[in-house]
């Protein structure tokens, strides 16, 4: 996958063009090197902002202050680390899929970590994660993750123990009795 294009464009393997100038993708990172790293990467690709968070309390402001009602400019992308100083990528995680601001609720967010034990997994997809990566990562790994959330967006699901993306993969008919109670109420940003 051919990584550098023109100013502000990618294209996928399908030829399709995709305008990421006005992308902001917020990078939160402990170690500055992969932060700096992560953002090189989004920067070459083409992406309009990348900002950077080394904490969880930093992250949580920046996400405050960049995605507030009247600021317009909200942050269109999470990529977030799983351990640091001062907590979990979850507990920022469970913060952002519970926050009563829909513009911070249904942000997209990507699980990078160098911590890959299916219970990371696990819990990442269950606490609301769009996408795992698993570190090291790659220029062309980071593309591929970037654009499937953009071409194949999940609807959100608000349950009383789950918000977030949609965690099905692919949709099964349903083979027995529908004991539900109530239907399940499927809720998207729009």
């Amino acid at each position: 996958m051919e990584i550098g294009l023109t100013q502000n464009s990618k294209k996928d393997q399908g030829g399709t063009a995709y305008n990421l100038g006005d992308f902001k993708i917020l990078v939160v990172e402990d170690s500055p090197f992969i932060a700096n790293l992560l953002g090189s990467c989004l920067m070459e690709m083409g992406v309009g902002s990348v900002i950077k968070a080394g904490n969880v309390r930093d992250a949580k402001d920046k996400i405050l202050s960049n995605n507030a009602v009247a600021s317009g400019q909200n942050i269109d992308m999470i990529i977030l680390d799983w351990l640091m100083p001062d907590g979990t990528g979850g507990d920022v995680l469970k913060w952002i899929r519970n926050h009563k601001n829909t513009s911070i609720k249904f942000i997209p967010v990507v699980v990078c970590s160098a911590y890959t034990s299916t219970e990371l997994v696990y819990e990442s997809r269950d606490l609301g994660a769009n996408e795992v990566m698993v570190k090291p990562v790659s220029a062309e790994k980071i593309t591929q993750r970037m654009l499937h959330i953009i071409d194949h967006p999940r609807p959100y699901v608000q349950a009383p123990d789950f918000v977030g993306p949609d965690r099905r993969r692919r949709t099964l008919p349903f083979d027995g009795e529908d004991r539900r109670k109530n239907k399940p109420e499927v809720i998207s940003e729009s």
